[in-house]
């Protein structure tokens, strides 16, 4: 049985240099978007424990889950802000275990990696000339300038917006928590204090692996209709577990429906779940 830990597994998702850039089949063909703007696949890189008995670890499930969009690449010249997402896996027997995962932007440090992205975007900018440059004959074809009104070159300057010479590259990684309950604003809290660590050009005060242990052996969930108080990385993590007369926990703010959806569609949502019509949401 479960030994009432406040969470199962810590995960960290992202970029194999291994394998290297792997097109994500699950996002379809996209060749013809540029390199930068390509889905890549993504691979569970580590997991702490391996395994525990009450929760088997699912990596095929975790790895979409972590990060539904595949690797993605920027660089200095893009917004690179973290991005904070949650998930739900749903096994056979109807039994949950909830996901929490914080997405960020790294330096790629590896020349393999670079040198494959520049080779890309090479042959997208070839691709894309023989397919969009009209035929020439003799009496209007360029002079040895090689310019053509301009054409080539400002094909060239438009897609190839990444030069390994001049540009710095940034990969999406991803840091996630798996817990036995959805509480969704402690997790937050601990993911974006330990991306702060591992940002901070301060060390915290003690290595990351002891945040780490804590928050998989030594934080417990706390008991129905108590509150929990623990130590994160930079300061405490506070989580609520509502008694068995209170209503079941949601732990995640109603503002952001209201944001998505507006109100019009929250009120048509919540009239079929009254009136029990199927409901399908659909999404990218």
């Amino acid at each position: 049985s479960a030994p009432g830990r406040f969470a199962d597994y810590f995960v960290i998702c992202g970029l194999d240099t291994e394998t290297g850039l792997e097109p994500d089949e699950l996002s379809g063909e996209n060749f013809e978007q540029t390199p930068l703007r390509r889905t890549f696949k993504s691979k569970v890189l580590a997991r702490y424990p391996e395994n525990v008995e009450w929760n088997p670890f699912d990596q095929d499930a975790v790895g979409m889950l972590c990060m539904p969009k595949g690797l993605a690449f920027k660089t200095q010249a893009d917004s690179r802000e973290p991005q904070f997402h949650s998930f739900i896996i749903t096994r056979e027997d109807g039994s949950r275990t909830f996901g929490f995962s914080l997405t960020f932007f790294e330096e790629v440090t590896s020349k393999q990696i670079c040198s494959a992205m520049q080779t890309l975007y090479h042959m997208h900018n070839a691709e894309y000339d023989i397919l969009h440059t009209p035929p020439t004959n003799d009496t209007d074809s360029c002079s040895g300038t090689g310019d053509c009104n301009g054409t080539s070159v400002s094909k060239l300057q438009r897609f190839n917006s990444y030069d390994i010479s001049r540009d710095t590259l940034y990969v999406s990684k991803c840091i996630c928590l798996i817990t036995p309950m959805s509480f969704m604003k402690a997790c937050k809290k601990v993911l974006e204090q330990l991306h702060q660590a591992v940002t901070s050009p301060q060390p915290p005060p003690l290595p990351l692996e002891s945040y780490i242990y804590n928050i998989l052996y030594e934080v417990p969930l706390p008991p129905a209709g108590r509150s929990l108080k623990f130590s994160g990385v930079y300061g405490p993590i506070i989580c609520q577990r509502p008694s068995t007369s209170e209503l079941p926990l949601f732990d995640f703010p109603v503002k952001e429906v209201f944001e998505l959806l507006g109100v019009e569609n929250v009120v048509q949502l919540f009239t079929c779940a009254l009136l029990e019509f199927q409901i399908l949401l659909y999404s990218q």
